[in-house]
């Protein structure tokens, strides 16, 4: 078995669940972190069993016994710290949102692309089974045309000012943090809106809240989406169609299960039970596209990225988030 040699770029709690999923992906191993202080990165490798640790960005993108770099820094360094992991020759799977907007996105892509390397921006839930069994029968026409998309997403508050969420120069903010998840659910299955409106609640420093967003699609869908950092909401999904409704539980964006209920009143429950916290499947992702010599994941693939950041570039222009 080919052995795939990760680095992580981080050492905070995202990082941790990171590496404690990566066992359980085949060939998968643990080899480097790095981290802005030496001390942060020896901590972490010696709690999660990393070979070495790198007290700079830069040192571990140089190990030449590094395959692949997950960036898991706070997303207002996201585009930083992957132009230095690609800058070093290693391909990116970068937490989500990729950056705080379209066009540096847009940068890391076209850098990636202009040095030959893999990157994709981490968002786990398009690799999930469950999600993938959905979009699937939703394409086979289980539920027959798509009429509605709900879906929401929301924190147990009140966090404290000084919390990264409420920080806006570290892109706080339920939106970016939060509501990346419902609106990528909606594009999933719809694609991109051809309108929408949103509005939001602000907190002293500037960044939003709680945000509801209407998304409408030339088809004549529509997706209602909701995120909050103020209240923990069902934080559950439902996708209604012509002939049927799926109906996903709490914790839409990481499902071991979801319901199928037809028209004619029938139901079924489709099981997808994994051991970890669900980040494996987009590890795995990455390390087949690697073996497979695959510039960017046919499952979160670099248009996808760019329409969600479009969009929520115009959404928080238009609830009045703006970032330095």
């Amino acid at each position: 078995m080919t052995i795939t040699r990760w680095g992580i770029l981080g050492t905070g709690g995202i990082a941790a669940t990171f590496a404690s999923d990566l066992p359980l992906v085949p060939g998968a191993e643990l080899a480097a972190v790095g981290s802005r202080t030496p001390e942060a990165a020896g901590a972490f490798a010696e709690r999660h069993g990393a070979a070495r640790s790198h007290g700079t960005w830069a040192q571990l993108a140089a190990d030449p016994d590094v395959d692949v770099i997950y960036v898991a820094t706070p997303h207002a360094y996201h585009h930083a710290a992957t132009m230095a992991c690609l800058a070093g020759g290693k391909p990116v799977l970068c937490e989500k949102p990729l950056t705080l907007d379209r066009a540096t996105s847009a940068e890391l892509f076209q850098e990636a692309r202009n040095r030959g390397l893999f990157l994709m921006e981490a968002m786990w839930m398009r690799c999930n089974p469950a999600i993938r069994k959905v979009r699937e029968l939703i394409r086979d026409g289980a539920i027959g045309e798509v009429v509605t998309v709900h879906a929401d997403l929301g924190l147990q508050g009140p966090f404290a000012p000084t919390h990264r969420l409420r920080d806006p120069a570290l892109g706080g903010g339920a939106l970016l943090d939060l509501g990346v998840y419902p609106v990528h659910f909606a594009h999933l299955l719809l694609g991109e809106p051809a309108t929408f409106r949103s509005w939001a609640r602000l907190t002293p420093e500037g960044v939003d809240e709680t945000t509801g967003l209407l998304l409408g699609y030339e088809s004549g869908a529509v997706a209602a989406l909701t995120c909050s950092i103020s209240g923990a909401s069902r934080n559950a999904a439902s996708v209604t169609g012509t002939l049927g409704r799926i109906d996903l539980p709490e914790g839409f964006y990481v499902p071991r299960s979801f319901v199928l209920r037809r028209k004619d009143g029938t139901a079924e429950t489709f099981d997808f039970p994994f051991d970890g916290h669900g980040f494996h499947f987009e590890a795995a992702e990455v390390q087949r596209c690697l073996t497979e010599g695959l510039r960017e994941s046919p499952l979160v693939p670099h248009a996808v990225t760019l329409e969600v950041m479009e969009l929520l570039d115009a959404i928080r222009a238009e609830i009045g988030v703006a970032y330095a």
